[in-house]
């Protein structure tokens, strides 16, 4: 065994090796080897484990690899390899592992990938290839981890997954996929990862300072972490940050260093900088329209200048203003000829025309990963700075009403529309146009000039929901952004009412799918996937997110369907940050009757585990294709939960699932039935977290049994079901327009007194 491992030894890889012909494993990563690696390489067949990655060689792979038949692992990630990958390589049957991540080859991944079937793992990221990716790859059965990216052109299908039944984690980034991971039904993981993504001066984190040329530059925020956002203290500028750094053991958004720095005045002004590991937009918020100039400062301080493997570390991310790219493939230390602790200015002109601004810095999945540390790459920046090309001919202040400066102060691309725009949009807010109402007023379909169609919230006057709960709703559905999340595009203010601008979902909201007078035929396959959709967002709203969100009113018709049918949470009006000092609200109880968790709807006692118990019911009903409450039916079937329970106890709990159903898939459906039947538990305590809930719909988690029939239930039966149920139903109607409105049915409330006055009707 050869073991020369992150020592920085400097120079070539020395010829004597090429005597050790039964050298069975070689470890020479973490070093500063440079120059080709040898063709003698070839000549040690006896080779298993190949180690060659994080040093600084040149040139193309020997083509000899290829005569190491008996290799098993091979690592030569981030290592300045380019060219084509040697077709010889495809005589290494018994490779298990190959990370060729963060270098340059170029032409396709090859063809032959697919018929090395002992792989395990496969990483591609951050080189120059050509799509699309081989069909090839689906022969890779035993295949548990695979990361491509940074397709150069050509679109991919998704196809090949399909047959890789033992895979957890899939990373395909910017690798231009033609079609929707929702197509391959059958296709199940525990984890996937498909990443498709004034006078203002700002970014100092730890304090406000001036320039060697008298410019004020405002402070940052020093905890701005996963999924958040940031308005500095006089409003001119918002901060949005996303992603999570893979593999790294500490979440590092800020960096600091103590040296000085060159090619700069303001040396101090560098010390500090913040990254992202996806994507770090900065807006400036209420500009004057007119030409400006945006000037970025960079300067790397983590790679050191001296001929070590930490040196060669490269970050490298891309630069869009007011979404131009202006730098594809930025390299800090490559703008100053490979040194650290240089400062770089990047000055571009731009027109500001909507008195908005964005800056955005978004790595692609180019660079290193792991050098000097695990999680150390994407976007970088010390400070930036945006100057008027032109005379100002309004003041530069802080707005003087605070309810529109929050809501300029937005972040997740908060565009601001104006009154005409959203009145042209929606021809007017024509009722033909109306595809919604609620207690917070109506929602218009509407068309922007550029081709997006939209979904317009208008706060209504009457409504309970005032400026402040409004300013709530766009702020936080801003800042938390996940697939299973209906997204925001932005606001406007200058009307009489405040108005919200969404994504538009086409196929409407999941109880109109399922039991609506125009049902979808919703198969098994998509039905789990939306019942998995809806708890996936809650996870991340509950556990993922920045900051903890109880929404408050999950409910079927809040789940919003888009074309493919990927169920999407809307409607954070109600949704309220969650404190753990502040467990208990004050205020009026707001959701829907059917869906209150009891200790909610009785004591105001506000958690998570109120939005489990809600997720419960819109599972059972996904399942059962009905209500959750339906008078329509037999007096044992009128209350689901009762119904489901009764079978439950019989050993027949799958009679519950929609008879509309000519096949589905058993074991899935029984897990989503414990599911619902956990998660709508008496007392929270015995409720799941939602992560967990996801493990017992993966299957990760057996549940055998769901010992606690709750004791609402047993009430229920004791005084004789209906006339003691707080259960209501809430659908919608369809009609010969495409336009829905909700219907309810309340029945009576009299085991628990004084619940109704406190209960706000579901929007």
């Amino acid at each position: 065994m050869g073991r020369v491992y992150a020592l920085n030894v400097v120079g070539t890889i020395p010829a004597e090796l090429e005597s050790l012909r039964y050298l069975a494993n070689l470890n020479l990563q973490q070093n500063y080897l440079t120059g080709p690696v040898p063709s003698f390489i070839g000549k040690l067949t006896f080779m298993q484990y190949l180690g060659i990655g994080s040093n600084n060689f040149t040139g193309e792979l020997p083509e000899e690899l290829g005569n190491l038949t008996k290799l098993e692992q091979l690592y030569i990630d981030s290592s300045g390899f380019s060219g084509p990958f040697p077709s010889t390589l495809s005589k290494l049957k018994n490779l298990e592992k190959l990370w060729a991540s963060d270098n340059d080859f170029t032409g396709k991944i090859p063809d032959y990938l697919g018929t090395l079937t002992k792989l395990v793992e496969l990483r591609f990221q951050g080189n120059s290839f050509q799509g699309p990716i081989p069909a090839s790859l689906s022969n890779l059965s035993n295949l548990t981890s695979l990361r491509i990216g940074d397709i150069v052109n050509g679109s991919s299908s998704l196809a090949f997954i399909s047959n890789l039944t033992s895979l957890n984690i899939l990373i395909l980034r910017n690798c231009k996929i033609s079609d929707n991971l929702r197509t391959y039904s059958t296709f199940r993981t525990k984890l996937f990862t498909t990443r498709h993504s004034m006078f203002a001066r700002f970014s100092r984190i730890n304090k406000s300072m001036k320039g060697s040329d008298n410019t004020i530059y405002e402070v940052d925020a020093a905890n701005l972490g996963v999924a958040s956002y940031y308005v500095t203290r006089n409003t001119r500028w918002g901060v949005s940050n996303v992603g999570i750094f893979n593999d790294a053991s500490s979440r590092n958004y800020v960096i600091n260093s103590s040296q000085q720095f060159q090619n700069t005045l303001d040396s101090e002004l560098f010390q500090t900088a913040r990254m992202s590991p996806s994507s770090l937009r900065y807006y400036g918020l209420g500009l004057e329209n007119g030409n400006y100039s945006v000037k970025l400062q960079f300067a790397e301080f983590a790679y050191p200048d001296s001929k070590t493997w930490e040196s060669t570390g490269r970050r490298i991310f891309d630069i869009y203003v007011q979404g131009v790219l202006k730098e594809k493939n930025f390299d800090i230390r490559k703008a100053v000829g490979g040194k650290s602790f240089t400062a770089v200015n990047k000055i571009y002109n731009t027109i500001v025309s909507k008195n908005f601004l964005e800056i955005h810095l978004f790595w692609a999945g180019k660079g290193t990963c792991c050098i000097p540390t695990q999680g150390y790459y994407g976007p970088m920046i010390s400070a930036l700075s945006v100057t008027p090309n032109f005379t100002p001919t309004v003041r530069n202040g802080e707005p003087k009403k605070k309810s529109k400066a929050e809501l300029y102060n937005l972040a997740g691309r908060p565009n601001v529309f104006s009154n005409a725009e959203l009145k042209l949009a929606t021809e007017n807010f024509s009722s033909q146009n109306m595809v919604g109402e609620g207690g917070y007023g109506q929602v218009y379909k509407g068309k922007l000039p550029d081709g997006r169609v939209i979904a317009v919230k208008q706060l209504s006057q009457s409504s309970h929901q005032g400026k402040s709960e409004f300013v709530t709703e766009v702020a936080t559905i801003s800042a938390v952004q996940h697939r299973n999340l209906v997204k925001l595009h932005g606001c406007c203010i200058d009307s009489n009412t405040p108005l919200l601008v969404y994504e538009y979902l086409e196929n409407g909201s999941l109880d109109r799918a399922l039991f609506g007078s125009k049902s979808f035929n919703l198969d098994w396959p998509t039905r789990f996937e939306i019942v998995l959709g809806v708890a996936r967002g809650l996870t991340y709203l509950h556990e993922e997110s920045s900051v903890r969100i109880v929404h408050r009113d999950i409910k079927a018709s809040n789940v919003l369907l888009d074309t493919d049918l990927t169920p999407k949470i809307s409607d954070f009006g109600l949704a309220k940050l969650y404190d753990e000092k502040k467990t208990h609200i004050s205020t009026k109880i707001a959701g829907t009757l059917g869906y209150l968790a009891p200790e909610y709807a009785m004591r105001g006692h506000l958690t998570e585990k109120a939005d489990v118990f809600a997720f419960g019911v819109v599972a059972l009903e996904t399942v059962a294709g009905r209500p959750n409450t339906d008078n329509s039916r037999e007096e044992d079937k009128i209350y689901l939960f009762e119904w489901a329970w009764t079978l439950y106890e019989s050993g027949q709990a799958l009679g519950i699932v929609d008879p509309k159903l000519k096949e589905f898939n058993e074991k899935e459906a029984l897990r989503v039935i414990c599911a619902a039947l956990l998660c709508t538990q008496g007392s929270p305590h015995q409720r799941p977290s939602m992560s967990r809930v996801m493990a017992i719909l993966a299957g990760d988690i057996e549940v055998t049994e769901v010992v606690t029939k709750p004791s609402y239930i047993t009430e229920w039966q004791l005084r004789g079901g209906g006339d003691t149920s707080y259960a209501t139903s809430s659908y919608y109607s369809g009609s010969t327009t495409g336009e829905f409105r909700e219907k309810r049915e309340t029945a009576p409330l009299n085991s628990y007194p004084g619940i109704a006055g406190r209960i706000d009707e579901g929007r």
